[in-house]
């Protein structure tokens, strides 16, 4: 009787112990099949803060959803401000595959740059302490302390892979030097101007008076001449005239008649309007292409002789004029001409106009890096030319910029920010 009592409690004991590592093997396939399989997620490409568990269209715009890829690489965590040493995980830091850098970053949450150091290998990546953001080693950012660092990222560094680039028509090219000049186009007309021509004969009349009674004994008087032979030469330059034509003026006497009836052979002047954003790069004395409606088959040589000191605030332009050869005689008084003016700018690096995304307030590319990484950098951009900008800041020479598809890489960007900071705020609140 007690040997089958124990038989029985023997056999009950691994009836229970059974049972149970069944169903804690289910759980655990189960939790290790809910690990294992990531949720989907989709978003449409115009509103990427717009995310769905399935596919459908957007509600906005009707736009279908895109499916999200999934990571490929984590970052390794630098939980550490400037100085702080972090390793890579996954291998011991006393490898030999393994090195201590310092990677100069341009912290976003940070006024000035920062050096974060870490012990990685070469290519790996690490998050700034401070605003989260993916560093690299493979992005030209490591330097030594005390060198200037080249041009980083100051926006948010996105990963897509070089297939999805091509499939969205992502392409790129490299920032260079290279030879910029720039045509200023301008209307203009012929001078008829007598207003002009008789100041200039109220100025040659002052300086003759000046002149006659330098040797008066009134003071008065001798003060008065020279005060008509000052407001004369103001008006001048009111008017449009330049120092070296007023005392050319005041040297040879002699009135410019062309002005209001050009001779035979004589060059006559030619008033054109330059755009208050081009004033900068206009000179005295540099060539000018004049050609005019009636004669369509003939350019006419001029050079900039004077500059108006005053802009027009209802047209914001400024006047120029032109000495014209009018050899002929076949430029007349108040004809319309057309105005060219190219200016050499010299050799400067350069962009293509299509890899700048324009906000308005700030100008955005993407340098393309290696692995697929797209990194958004802010530039400052000088004068506009045939395609091309000037860069002033922001890129140096030999980077690779994305030059169409820039809309579509801003687009994952800007998802992948959102569903990060979403991710973050999720994480705070637990």
């Amino acid at each position: 009787m007690r040997r089958s009592k124990v038989i029985l409690f023997t056999i009950l004991i691994l009836f229970i112990g059974g049972f149970a590592f069944t169903v804690s093997g289910c759980g655990e396939s189960q939790d290790k099949g809910k690990i294992g399989k990531a949720r989907d997620v989709y978003y449409c490409p115009m509103h990427p803060t717009y995310t769905s568990d399935r596919p459908g269209d957007c509600p906005i715009c009707n736009m279908k959803f895109v499916k999200k890829e999934a990571e490929r690489e984590k970052p390794i965590k630098n939980d550490g401000h400037k100085g702080h040493e972090i390793a890579a995980q996954g291998a011991p830091a006393e490898e030999k595959t393994f090195e201590e850098v310092c990677i100069e970053h341009s912290c976003t949450m940070n006024n000035c740059p920062m050096l974060v150091r870490a012990t990685i290998k070469p290519g790996e990546r690490v998050l700034c302490p401070v605003c989260g953001e993916v560093i690299s080693t493979t992005s030209g950012k490591v330097v030594e302390i005390g060198k200037k660092p080249a041009a980083g990222p100051t926006g948010p560094t996105v990963m897509i892979s070089p297939e999805k680039q091509q499939l969205i028509g992502v392409t790129t090219g490299p920032v260079g030097r290279r030879e910029l000049e720039k045509t200023i186009r301008a209307s203009g007309r012929i001078a008829y101007d007598p207003e002009l021509v008789v100041t200039q004969e109220e100025f040659i009349q002052a300086i003759n008076n000046e002149e006659k009674i330098k040797d008066s004994p009134l003071q008065y008087v001798i003060d008065r001449a020279k005060s008509l032979t000052s407001a004369a030469r103001q008006k001048l330059r009111l008017l449009g005239m330049s120092e070296e034509q007023i005392l050319s003026l005041e040297k040879t006497r002699k009135s410019e008649t062309t002005l209001y009836l050009p001779g035979k052979g004589e060059s006559v002047w030619a008033y054109i309007s330059i755009y208050e954003y081009e004033i900068g790069l206009i000179s005295i004395g540099q060539p000018v292409e004049i050609e005019a409606v009636a004669y369509p088959r003939d350019v006419f040589k001029g050079t900039v002789m004077a500059i108006n000191p005053v802009l027009d605030p209802m047209t914001r332009t400024n006047q120029a004029r032109v000495e014209v050869k009018n050899e002929e005689n076949k430029l007349k008084p108040e004809m319309f001409v057309k105005a060219r003016i190219k200016i050499s700018l010299g050799e400067k690096l350069a962009v293509p106009e299509t890899a700048i995304l324009d906000t308005g307030i700030r100008k955005i590319v993407y340098v393309s890096r290696e692995n697929g990484m797209l990194e958004s950098r802010d530039i400052k951009t000088g004068l506009k030319v045939d395609g091309y900008y000037e860069v002033l800041e922001g890129l140096d020479e030999g980077d690779i910029v994305v030059t169409s598809g820039n809309f579509l890489i801003d687009s994952e960007s800007r998802l992948k920010s959102a569903a990060a900071g979403e991710a973050g705020h999720k994480q705070h609140g637990q």
